[in-house]
């Protein structure tokens, strides 16, 4: 039996995320009561993390348990829900939460239907799906979304495992879904598009080069961001900290940069992509650096002409 305020923790979906959550819901004292998964990758997760939690399939979780935990794929989690909503699986007073980041609990509706309490709750961050996320989770942002009354329960279990909660709305879970995305997966293309361009360059250790060099400038962004004064321009926050060429207006040097990355493209062709990323990039600095009055409009203009994306006819490949 769990202890009086304890729950019996079911995990549909015993992935990188379900796992480390229903052990830290356990480690909370929440008893685990079952969880599933397909892939030998999922039940030897649940023998490491769950030891002792029976492997059953999803509609046996969701009857025994008293908090269902979904951390499936986002596309599969509509029709999950309906389909144990068709077998009439859900039962009244249950808490239900899925973990997906861009849907807040309309996606619940035919539990709701059935008499189940729906939250979402999305930790910003990223999972190995190992015990070393469990210590990652403390401090950790969770994105909590549900009908008002019952909020309090969802930031309550955020508060448990170490997490901190903040609201968002229903209709704000895609954009801020979004943003994550935009900077965490983004991120990395963009670290290891600089490491290739290093790599070419002749860097033997394009990581020692770079950890330093960002982990600065990440500290700083993130810094400058936080420390915005209220009422800030929308674009021009954290541009205190930009530095580099486009902030200097060195248009000659941008240009060097273009012709650079063009002729690495053309010698690798797994490079093809990072001229055109740091055109991109580069076009948002000037627009923000422009908007936070680090650079004159004169400059700005002629750092967004150099930018501009080439036509087909001044594309080397298609000559």
């Amino acid at each position: 039996m769990t202890q009086p305020g304890r729950l019996g923790v079911g995990v549909v979906g015993a992935g990188h995320v379900g796992a480390v959550l229903g052990s830290a819901l356990r480690a909370a004292g929440h008893a685990v009561v079952g969880a599933s998964g397909i892939s030998a990758e999922s039940l030897e997760r649940i023998a490491t993390l769950l030891p002792g939690v029976p492997a059953l399939d999803v509609r046996e979780v969701v009857e025994r348990s008293e908090l269902v935990l979904l951390t499936v794929p986002d596309d599969a989690l509509a029709d999950l829900v309906a389909g144990l909503a068709r077998l009439g699986a859900w039962q009244p007073g249950q808490i239900v939460v899925h973990t997906a980041g861009a849907f807040g609990t309309d996606v619940l509706e035919p539990a709701r239907a059935a008499g189940v309490i729906p939250l979402a709750i999305h930790p910003a961050m990223t999972f190995t799906g190992t015990s070393l996320d469990l210590g990652r989770l403390v401090g950790c942002t969770f994105a909590v979304t549900g009908p008002r009354p019952v909020l309090p329960i969802g930031q309550a279990l955020v508060v448990e495992i170490g997490g901190e909660p903040v609201v968002v709305a229903e209709e704000a879970r895609p954009l801020y879904h979004a943003a994550l995305a935009h900077g965490a997966n983004h991120l990395v293309v963009l670290v290891a598009q600089a490491a290739q361009a290093l790599a070419a360059a002749g860097v033997e250790r394009p990581d020692r080069v770079l950890g330093p060099l960002l982990g600065a400038a990440l500290d700083s962004a993130v810094g400058g961001a936080a420390s915005a004064p209220s009422g800030t321009a929308v674009g021009s926050s954290g541009v205190a900290s930009l530095t580099g060429p486009v902030v200097r207006g060195d248009v000659g040097t941008v240009a060097a940069h273009l012709v650079q990355l063009g002729a690495l493209a053309a010698r690798e062709p797994g490079a093809a992509d990072i001229a055109p990323t740091y055109r991109a990039l580069a076009r948002a600095a000037t627009a923000r650096a422009l908007l936070g009055h680090r650079i004159s409009t004169d400059r700005a203009q002629e750092l967004l002409d150099l930018l501009a994306e080439p036509s087909a006819d001044d594309r080397p490949e298609d000559r």
